[in-house]
């Protein structure tokens, strides 16, 4: 292949030389023949990772094979490209170079066998090495859909809609959201069968909101989705943030139309989500979230459109209280052991909620049969609940902090020391117990000691606000910049540091660190990773990735950092473990300088979107250097063509006919065609 070069502006290779993608096809075309030859004398290999990742609850376990362990490699669970499709011209010079060579090939190309490919040839120079690629004999589950990633809510705007109702004089009816079971499940049927209802037909006088809305309008129903609930009842305490989720524009008045709108903050933007009020009821009864007040509705409509956005009912069952509070905000998340918190923790938690923070807190479970057990002090295991107040009070001449938490069930409180009931209030002055807000009722919220509270709680969740979720100037802001991108199998989706061949062929992000911290000599950050649409995408099979990511000091210069680096290199700093929730976020401590921040899935080959968020004191400067693939390429030789180069063979003919069969008129293949074509000719082959 005469003159062929694949090196682009100021000696940047294209992505394709890293993925395998149609802007570089031909340099897999080079490098295949010799690599199948090898696999045909060396045989298969496959390492197992030694470690695992964390898959439940809150155990935590880093990535062992950053300092732990020796690198390994794992079988990818399939072959296929970066966009999915390969090119007519990666298909065509690829196989037409490996038919004189098919007699080698044949015993590891049948369907039954897997073939490694290990793509680090001696014709090339590369940095680094290339990600192994494979064709697993287990199937796979067909590809997730398209309109599945969508998250946006379709139709017209929710005033162009309610307008079109109200001319029209008739009630709207959501039709991505219709009132059956496909909104209810989608793995199951309803144990009854519900009954969709608007409030004005289960009570004479629906009211959105009633008399403001408080932390007592959340109730929960038949539904696990205590996580979302506590979240909301952590929304009320702030009005501003609430009237952005929950918009005060709409009633049940003269303009009434059967139709609401909230707004979600999801990836970097905030949607708004148009549903009519149908809502699922059994005997006259809300079946899920419901208000105190029984004509109140603006909770169980703020579920429903949740509901929507994550594509039913079903898929809020279980969560983290944190990813609700951040859809709420678009903030950010802090997670802490409350037995291994620092000793300023009390502190953290007066702060976060001076900021507006949204608190969430939790009792761990160690197994199935404790979920939502209740223990004699009154409290729940498994449970979300929320922190509504830190405060401390006057108590026989001393100081005591306390502070104020709810179970969105509104019942069932603590019954200890600083309960509702309990003695401690009788020697608290009535101002002061007027200035806490206490009172008796058997609302779900109560006091509890700061000490006490350390012993029975487990888990707190912080949802730190983003400077546009802070209207009080007087709020600290954070500065926030964003990052998005994907694991993509065969290119970037390299797995953790165990998977040392593919590991540095994930994203790779730099972070400009210049400015330190107010009196301090270190640059404070939080960073935050998040996989998309991973709760939406439940019902097509696909669950939580266990994810996190590691932070190396740069070693200058602008390149993608190569698997040579990376192999003689320790991190700085690294997310504290690979956990299989929706974000993983830590606070790290930094001198001021230039790092490299890699995200990864715990497994290689592991696809999804994600969302990098870097959360700081103080400016910080970050740039994605995906696109920056630094490669060594010498020139080809010129061989003299032959008078029989520009004849097809036989074998060339049948080739070709056969891929324009398949590959239509865009002449492109899926790896699944592809492997077909490939079988095919090589069946029929001479050789």
């Amino acid at each position: 292949m005469p003159g062929f070069s694949c090196v682009g502006q100021k000696g940047r290779a294209c992505r394709g030389c890293r993925g395998y993608t149609p802007s570089c096809s031909l340099c897999f075309a080079l490098v295949a023949p010799h690599t199948l030859k090898s696999a045909a004398r060396g045989g298969r290999e496959r390492c197992q990772a030694p470690h695992r990742p964390v898959t439940a609850g809150w155990a935590q376990q880093p990535c062992p094979g950053e300092d732990l362990a020796p690198p390994h490699h794992s079988r990818p669970s399939s072959w296929r490209g970066r966009a999915g499709r390969l090119p007519s011209l990666f298909a065509f010079r690829v196989f037409i170079v490996l038919l004189p060579r098919c007699s080698e090939l044949l015993p590891l190309l049948s369907p039954s066998t897997p073939v490694p490919l290990s793509l680090s040839p001696p014709c090339f120079s590369l940095v680094g090495a290339m990600p192994y690629l494979l064709r697993d004999s287990k199937p796979r589950p067909p590809p997730l859909p398209r309109e599945a990633r969508a998250t946006h809510s379709s139709g017209k705007a929710y005033k162009e809609l309610k307008q079109d109702c109200l001319r029209r004089g008739s009630l709207f009816e959501d039709p991505d959201f219709p009132a059956s079971d496909a909104s209810l499940f989608f793995s199951e049927k309803p144990p009854v069968p519900f009954l969709w209802k608007r409030p004005g037909d289960i009570v004479k006088d629906p009211k959105f909101i009633l008399g403001g809305a408080t932390r007592t309008d959340i109730c929960q129903g038949d539904l696990g989705d205590c996580w979302l609930l506590a979240a909301i009842a952590s929304l009320t305490l702030n009005e501003k943030t609430l009237a952005r989720v929950v918009p005060l524009d709409q009633n049940f008045g003269p303009d009434y139309a059967g139709i609401f709108h909230f707004q979600f903050w999801q990836h970097n933007e905030w949607l708004d989500v148009v549903i009519d009020d149908r809502l699922p009821t059994f005997k006259g009864r809300l079946v899920f979230l419901h208000s105190a007040e029984h004509n109140e509705f603006w909770s169980a409509l703020l579920e429903k459109a949740y509901a929507k956005l994550n594509g039913s009912y079903e898929a809020l069952k279980g969560g983290s209280t944190i990813e609700a509070m951040e859809d709420f905000t678009g903030g950010v998340g802090e997670m802490y052991e409350v037995k291994k918190a620092p000793d300023n923790f009390y502190e953290i938690l007066e702060k976060a909620l001076k900021r507006c923070s949204m608190v969430g807190c939790s009792i761990d479970t160690s197994s199935a049969a404790e979920s939502e057990a209740k223990t004699p002090f009154g409290l729940i295991k498994g449970h979300a609940y929320s922190v509504t107040g830190i405060d401390e009070v006057s108590y026989r001449g001393q100081k005591v902090r306390l502070i104020r938490i709810r179970n969105p069930w509104g019942q069932v409180e603590w019954n200890g020391p600083w309960s509702d009931n309990s003695l401690e209030w009788r020697l608290v002055s009535p101002p002061e117990q007027k200035r806490l807000s206490q009172t008796a009722l058997d609302d779900g919220e109560f006091w509890m000691k700061f000490e006490d509270f350390k012993v029975h709680f487990d888990k707190v969740e912080i949802c730190n606000l983003t400077p546009d979720a802070l209207e009080d100037s007087t709020a600290h802001k954070w500065e926030v910049t964003i990052h998005e991108g994907s694991w993509v199998r065969g290119s970037t989706a390299g797995g953790c540091r165990n998977f040392l061949d593919t590991f540095w062929t994930n994203p790779q992000i730099k972070m400009h660190l210049t400015e330190t911290d107010d009196g301090q000599d270190d640059c404070t950050f939080i960073a935050a990773l998040m996989q998309k649409d991973r709760r939406k995408l439940r019902k097509f099979g696909a669950e939580m990735l266990s994810i996190g990511y590691s932070i190396y000091e740069s070693p200058g210069g602008d390149g993608h950092l190569n698997k040579d680096f990376f192999r003689y290199h320790a991190s700085k700093a690294r997310s504290k473990t690979y956990i299989n929730l929706r974000e993983v976020s830590n606070r790290f401590k930094l001198p001021p300088g230039d790092y490299i921040l890699v995200p990864t899935t715990f497994e290689p080959h592991q696809e999804a979107d994600f969302c990098l968020r870097i959360f700081s004191e103080k400016k910080a400067i970050t740039e994605d250097l995906d696109e920056n693939v630094a490669i060594d390429l010498p020139e080809p030789p010129n061989p003299t063509p032959s008078p029989q180069a520009t004849e097809e063979t036989e074998e060339e003919k049948q080739f070709r006919a056969l891929f324009e069969q398949i590959s239509g008129e865009d002449m492109e293949v899926s790896a699944e065609e592809l492997e077909y074509v490939l079988n095919a000719v090589l069946k029929n082959s001479k050789c």
